[in-house]
């Protein structure tokens, strides 16, 4: 399998838009484009949630005579289109907001519930839309001069309004990696301090400036478990919008399995394969649920080295202990 087609299968990654980004200027084009019947908005409240149908099917898609109706002076962003329809997201204001669902037939829902949830279209777009606002709440000022901005470019840009200034800002993604490290037959897995008995994940961290990301895959993996890495190979990637951040798989393999717990982790060990299906079996392991690239990372790991797929071990809650007889 390729690495678009593994991204792919990450939950957020399949958005199968055309963000026509060469239009964002041409407001006559825009202004059509929300006039048509092809016009779809979907709406998000100052704390991220979205609009999205009662039975959640999939996020509520407002037409512009309902947008007109509940949010006319909220403000509207662009987000691209398919064949038939053309998207904006509206920055809904409260407490309108909480006022209209009931009306609309639908409900607020957090993006994590979104991914886990909704179809991968909708999921995909909630996440760029919630992406888009946050970025464009911390951009109201211009970080070389502390002038107001503007929002241009159909919400993708903000221009300081300082004439002697003028600097374009555009929205801010900041790349991690996230690494499923082997040894052998083993994997490495990491718990945070803080994090409930039994939970274990892969390895991630932000990558520095100047720094590429196979280097930083060592450098991370040194910090928090002391572990070498020798090689690492790319394997998918996807949008975290929590709030800004883009989260690059990769696999890796260690020179050598000592361990030296660093700082940022309360405990690191090497898993077997059998020691996941006994973990998963008696629940005494918890590993991340298909919202992250860590499961995909887990569940690549498993099928390459052990032949078994993740999906016939989880449980539906898998952080509860077998009940006692």
């Amino acid at each position: 399998m390729t690495a678009s087609l593994r991204s792919r299968a990450n939950v957020f990654a399949a958005l199968a838009l055309e963000r026509a980004a060469e239009r964002r200027d041409d407001d006559a084009w825009l202004t059509a484009c929300r006039a048509g019947a092809g016009a779809r908005y979907i709406a998000l409240n100052p704390d991220g949630r979205g609009l999205a149908r009662a039975d959640r099917g999939g996020l509520r898609h407002l037409g512009e005579a309902e947008r007109l109706a509940h949010w006319p002076d909220d403000p509207v962003v662009f987000l691209g289109a398919t064949g038939e329809a053309n998207y904006f997201a509206i920055a809904a204001a409260q407490p309108r907001g909480n006022e209209v669902s009931a009306a609309l037939d639908a409900r607020w829902i957090d993006l994590r519930a979104a991914g886990l949830g909704l179809p991968a279209f909708d999921a995909g777009l909630f996440a760029y839309a919630r992406a888009l606002l946050f970025w464009q709440t911390r951009v109201r000022f211009c970080g070389a001069c502390g002038h107001s901005t503007t929002l241009v470019s159909a919400g993708h840009k903000a221009l300081c309004t300082n004439t002697d200034c003028g600097i374009e800002h555009f929205p801010r993604t900041d790349p991690a990696i996230i690494v499923i490290v082997g040894w052998r037959d083993a994997c490495l897995l990491g718990r945070q301090p803080g994090w409930p008995e039994g939970r274990w994940s892969t390895l991630a961290g932000f990558v520095e400036p100047g720094e590429s990301l196979e280097d930083a895959v060592r450098r991370e993996v040194f910090e928090e478990a002391g572990v070498v890495v020798e090689e690492s190979d790319y394997h998918s990637s996807q949008p975290w919008p929590f709030p800004a951040s883009l989260m690059l798989g990769f696999v890796a393999r260690a020179s050598d399995p000592a361990i030296r717990v660093g700082a940022e982790l309360a405990e690191a060990r090497w898993f077997e394969v059998d020691d996941i299906v006994r973990g998963l079996a008696d629940r005494t392991l918890v590993l991340p649920p298909p919202l992250s690239v860590s499961h995909r990372l887990i569940e690549h790991w498993l099928r390459e080295t052990g032949g078994l797929e993740l999906s016939a071990l989880m449980h539906d809650e898998p952080w509860l202990k077998p009940k006692a007889d």
